[in-house]
Formats: structure tokens, C-alpha cells, sequence
């Protein structure tokens, strides 16, 4: 079976497939509870798009985790962050299917991973295991459900990927979801496009009056606009089984019944996904906290999720004609909801110019740009913004005011700082941080050399020069010094930084190393005593923790067991 396995992964890894031409009772339900979404495909999220489906768990952890069809595990990722314990298993057909938030993993692709940890002396770790290593059949119990990385909650993130590793929507996998809902539509912006474009007589977006139908349509009042009109909108899908507000399937437009823009939610790659930024308003929602997506393209967009694209998506309005402009929105159940908006053309003598800022500082997006003063110098390479730009910068001591968050940056751009007046004892504490609204600073990770310390950064604010000058703190939670704990199946410790946070922690018993798994969301760190490691009946436990600084902590504290 096992040569079988290897000769069809060679043959169909280097297939690709169809987009339409999907297996449609391939794959099973990961899970076997009634399927109710947290989070669905392609959701709008935080500089990306979600690339599978949230499932809840109930809200407990501990449900078993099954293969979705026989494979082998082809990669195990354990992070402290991101998707924390993530479980990967390639199938016969070339695509892969993901697990990832678990609490842990089935007793023998733990006893593969625990081995590999202990070796490396490191919770965090990534594998990629052979085909014949961790075959698996289908329907096999592989790990339990869990909150391990950044999840928000207990819950099941679930993928299927193509031979590319490119994440596919798993309802086009035939995965069932009872849905009679139709998406909700909050609200609808149009945006003026070019020097001379405007909307009811104004050059900048306008947010418009959703009047509800009795179809359960939606129909704005009549607009009057000329040249280049783009629109936008804010909308969530609801399935049956739970409350949430998930992303939609599909938006199309069409103008007078002629297509003007489609955006689908099937496919995409990693590589494209942080250009959700150029898909919303970002400023809007750095702003305001809701996510408007633009239903066109702009010049400097790639993304491979929209079809069917006309005039960028614009519609293009004369002076003296009449439009209906019409917006579908659609979950993957095929319920819809319409919006449609009239427009009249209308030059207006009366227009009000746009305004536009104009700084010393200038940036070409397809050119890099460097800025210094007073000691601190910035670097802004080329393609790092979408657009050309005037922004604006404060350089004002040992603090740069780096224009506002209402930018997105796509790829990183650099900040240094002059650190030649600091005694060198004085730089091992010295590190750069972002101001947060409040004031406080937050650690942005310090590259130190000489007499320069430089951050990389995707996000516009105000950056300075900060000092750590406390250690992490330490405190046992289910155990104190000299006490026997032959009960405990474990051995928990929080472990906390005020400032620059935890860089790194190691913990040893006897001398030996312990693993220890560090759940940063409550900060966290512990010892499950099945790995049987501590033996001994008196134990010495050392724990080192360091910031991101070099502050360092050593807690150290006796225990017995037998």
C-alpha cells in the first residue's frame, strides 16, 4: 500500500485540475457533529483573506478531529501564533486538506512530533514528513479540536488546498451547510473617479440611502453623477446553524443589464492575499472599523478573484443619460440580494474641486523613496505603495511621525534610528516601538548594529525609541516550592512581559530539558508529565524567560512525585 500510495502522489501531485472539475463526494466532514461556521471561505479579515472554514466546536475543546479522506501527513506545524498546532494530509487526488488550532494531535503523530521536539529542545516546530512515514485512512481520528495559536475561540479551521497550495473553497467540495438566508447588505458608498467626476455635486465618496423593497430587494434614492463612478459595499452572509456574519460567495454589477464586475470567492494564493488591502477602503477601516470592498479594480490590483471586468469595473456616466446600475450579492447556497441604484448624468456648474495635500514628502510608488532628519532616516522601497503619495512626516527628536494608518503598506519598509549617544551597556535595553493610540509604546522587533537600530514595518504611525528595563515575571499556578504533586497531571506556569514582550523561554527538570507548550493568549506555559520526562520522586525545576531585550528572569523551584 505503501508503494501504491508514493507512485500516486508522484503521478497526480504534477496534475492540475480543472477549476469547475472538483470532486464533489471526496471529501468527508472533518467533523462528526452538525456543521455550524464561525468563519467562512474568503472572508475579509485583517490584511488577508480567511482560507477555509471555522468550524465550531461547541464551544469546548477536545472533540475528535477525523481525515476528511486517506493521504499521509505531509507537514506538522507547531506555533506559538498563527494557526498554533496545524496538521497537513496530502491525498491520492493531489489536493490538502488542513487542521489547524488544535489541542493536540492523535497518539501517533504526537509521539512523531514530541520526538522531534525533544530533539530540537523547542515547542515551536515544522516538519515535513515522507509519504510513507504517517500514512492515514479516511475517516481516521488525527487530533483533537482546540483555541492552540491566535484563534478567538475554541474551534476547527479547515482547508483544502489545490496541488499548488493554493486554498479552495471547501463548499465547492460538496461540504453541506444548511443556508436559507440571503447575505445582508448594510450599506452602499459610491466614489467619484478622476478630476472631474462627482457625485450629487461632490468630487469624495458618498455613502447612499438604502431603501428597502418588498422582494426584499434594496433601491437607493436617484443620484446625479458624471465620468467615472465606482462603487462600494459593506455585506455578510448568515448561515442557519449560528449567528455569525461570515463573507459572501460572489458580488456582480451590471449597468443597464451590461456586466460590469464580478468577484468571486473560489480560489486565491498566499502570495496575493495582503492585496485585500487595495479590495476595501482601508482608510475607512482603520477609521471605522467596518470593511467596505470596492466593486472595482484599481491599476495596481492583481488579485485572480475577479471575472467578468468592464471599465475597471466603472461605471461611466454621461451627461443627459440614465442608468441602472445593479448590485447581486450571493452566498454559496445561491441566495441573493439585489441593490439597485439609478443614475443620472449630470455635468454640474456648480462642482467643488477636490481637494488634494500636498507635502514635502513625496513618494512614486514604483520608485523608492528615502527620508532623514534629526538622526532618524526612512526607507520606503519601490512597489511598497499601491499609489503615488504626499505624505506626512514629523521627525521631532527620538520620535517619527510617519503619516496615519489609513495607508496600506504591502511590502516593508524600514526605520532607523541614530543610537551613537547611548553608552553601548545602555543600547542592550533600548529598543524601537510603535505608538498605539493611547501613547504606548509597542515593541516593533529591533535590529540592532552599532550605532543604527533599525524596524521593519508594514504600518504607517509613530515610531520612537523606548527602554526595557524590567525582567519577565514568573508565577507557578498549580504548584509551589517543596510540594509533593503526585496528582497533577501537569505542571502550569504563567509567564508575563509589561513591554517588549517574551522573546524566548527554556525549562529543564534535573538538568534535563522539559517541553514546555505556551498558550500566549493566557500567557501560559505547561507541562504535560505523559511525556515522561521527570522520573524522579524530587524534582529541581529551572525555567529561564527572556524579553525581547535580554531581560532575564530564572524561576527555580522543587517538587516531588512518585
Amino acid at each position: 500500500m505503501k508503494l501504491i500510495l508514493a507512485a500516486l502522489f508522484l503521478v497526480i501531485s504534477t496534475t492540475s485540475f480543472a477549476q469547475y472539475n472538483l470532486p464533489e463526494d471526496y471529501f468527508d466532514d472533518p467533523l462528526k457533529i452538525p456543521l455550524a461556521l464561525a468563519g467562512t471561505f474568503g472572508e475579509l479579515r485583517s490584511n488577508h483573506f480567511h482560507s477555509g472554514l471555522d468550524i465550531k466546536t461547541q464551544q469546548r475543546e477536545g472533540l475528535a478531529v477525523h481525515a476528511s479522506a486517506e493521504g499521509f501527513v505531509s507537514r506538522i506545524n507547531v506555533s506559538n501564533y498563527g494557526y498554533g498546532k496545524a496538521l497537513y494530509i496530502q491525498h491520492p487526488n493531489g489536493f490538502t486538506t488542513v487542521y489547524a488550532h488544535l489541542q493536540n494531535f492523535s497518539p501517533k503523530i504526537e509521539q512523531y512530533i514530541k520526538e522531534r521536539q525533544y530533539k530540537k529542545e523547542d515547542y515551536e516546530i515544522e516538519v515535513f514528513p515522507s509519504a510513507d512515514e504517517l500514512l492515514i485512512e479516511r475517516g481516521e481520528l488525527v487530533a483533537s479540536s482546540g483555541n492552540t495559536g491566535g484563534s478567538g475561540g475554541p474551534h476547527l479551521h479547515f482547508e483544502i488546498r489545490d496541488g499548488l497550495q493554493r486554498p479552495m473553497n471547501p463548499m465547492m467540495f460538496g461540504i453541506q451547510l444548511e443556508d436559507s438566508k440571503a447575505p445582508l447588505v448594510t450599506a452602499i458608498y459610491a466614489y467619484p473617479i478622476g478630476e472631474e467626476a462627482h457625485v450629487n455635486g461632490t468630487p469624495n465618496r458618498q455613502k447612499l440611502q438604502l431603501v428597502p423593497q418588498g422582494d426584499g430587494s434594496f433601491k437607493t434614492p436617484p443620484i446625479e453623477a458624471c465620468g467615472n463612478i465606482g462603487f462600494g459595499i459593506t455585506a455578510v452572509d448568515q448561515l442557519d446553524a449560528a449567528p455569525n456574519h461570515n463573507g459572501v460567495f460572489r458580488i456582480e454589477t451590471t449597468a443597464n443589464g451590461e456586466k460590469l464586475f464580478q468577484a468571486n470567492f473560489e480560489k486565491f494564493s498566499f502570495d496575493e492575499t495582503r492585496h485585500l488591502n487595495q479590495l476595501i477602503d482601508y482608510g475607512h477601516y482603520t477609521q471605522n472599523n467596518s470593511r467596505i470592498q470596492k466593486l472595482f479594480v484599481e491599476p495596481s490590483n492583481p488579485l485572480s478573484i475577479y471575472s467578468n471586468v468592464f471599465n475597471e469595473g466603472y461605471l461611466n456616466v454621461q451627461d443627459s443619460l440614465s442608468y441602472n446600475y445593479t448590485i447581486k450579492v450571493s452566498d454559496y447556497a445561491g441566495n441573493e440580494r439585489v441593490v439597485r441604484i439609478p443614475v443620472e448624468g449630470k455635468m454640474n456648474g456648480k462642482f467643488i474641486p477636490r481637494e488634494e495635500r500636498i507635502t514635502d514628502h513625496f513618494v512614486q510608488a514604483k520608485e523608492a523613496a528615502h527620508f532623514e532628519e534629526n538622526g532618524i532616516d526612512i526607507y520606503i522601497p519601490r512597489n511598497s505603495l499601491y499609489q503615488d503619495t504626499h505624505l506626512d512626516i514629523l521627525f521631532e527628536d527620538e520620535l517619527v511621525k510617519l503619516h496615519e494608518d489609513v495607508i496600506p503598506i504591502h511590502s516593508n519598509i524600514t526605520i532607523g534610528f541614530d543610537v551613537s549617544k547611548y553608552k553601548p551597556e545602555d543600547r542592550e535595553q533600548l529598543f524601537i516601538a510603535r505608538l498605539n493610540k493611547w501613547g504606548k509604546p509597542n515593541y516593533s522587533t529591533t535590529y540592532k548594529e552599532n550605532d543604527r537600530f533599525t524596524t521593519k514595518t508594514r504600518t504607517f504611525g509613530t515610531y520612537t525609541l523606548a527602554i526595557d528595563n524590567k525582567a519577565p515575571q514568573v508565577v507557578p499556578v498549580n504548584f509551589r516550592d517543596g510540594q509533593w504533586i503526585s496528582n497533577n497531571r501537569d505542571l502550569r506556569v504563567k509567564i508575563s512581559d509589561d513591554l517588549s514582550g517574551i522573546k524566548s523561554y527554556r525549562a529543564t527538570v534535573n538538568g534535563k530539558f522539559i517541553l514546555m507548550e505556551y498558550e500566549y493568549k493566557q500567557n501560559l506555559l505547561t507541562h504535560n508529565f505523559a511525556d515522561g520526562v521527570v522520573t524522579e520522586t524530587e524534582n529541581h525545576l529551572k525555567l529561564e524567560v527572556i524579553d525581547n531585550v535580554g531581560n532575564t528572569t530564572i524561576f527555580e523551584s522543587t517538587f516531588f512525585r512518585k
